[in-house]
C-alpha cells in the first residue's frame, strides 16, 4: 500500500468486514473465496454479502476455476480497490494522529 495514498474516507469499505476483507486481499493477488471465510470465521452469506458490496462498488473481482472436481471462488481487489482502500487506511491514520 503506498505512503503516498490520499486520505479518503469510504463508507462502503468501512464496515469491519468489507475493511477485513480488503486488508486480506491487498497483499495478495487473489484468495479463495474458502480461505476468506475462515479466516473470517463467517458464514457463506455473510461473507457473499460483504462481497457483493465490494463488487458492485467495483473494489473485488471474482472468478471462478474448476479444483480437484469442484468449481473454486477467487477473490482480488481491483485497482480501483487497491486505491480506495489505501485511501481509507490513510483517512483513518489522520483520525488516529488528530490533536
Amino acid at each position: 500500500m503506498a505512503d503516498t495514498a490520499v486520505p479518503r474516507f469510504d463508507e462502503v469499505i468501512h464496515a469491519r468486514h468489507r475493511l477485513q476483507i480488503c486488508a486480506l486481499l491487498e497483499p495478495v493477488e487473489s484468495l479463495d473465496f474458502a480461505t476468506l471465510r475462515e479466516t473470517l470465521e463467517v458464514s457463506d452469506s455473510v461473507l457473499s454479502k460483504q462481497l457483493r458490496h465490494l463488487t458492485e462498488a467495483g473494489y473485488v473481482d471474482l472468478s471462478k476455476s474448476p479444483h480437484a472436481g469442484r468449481t473454486r471462488t477467487w477473490l482480488s481487489l481491483t485497482p480501483a480497490g487497491r486505491t480506495a482502500f489505501a485511501g481509507h487506511v490513510a483517512a483513518l491514520r489522520e483520525i488516529v494522529i488528530a490533536k
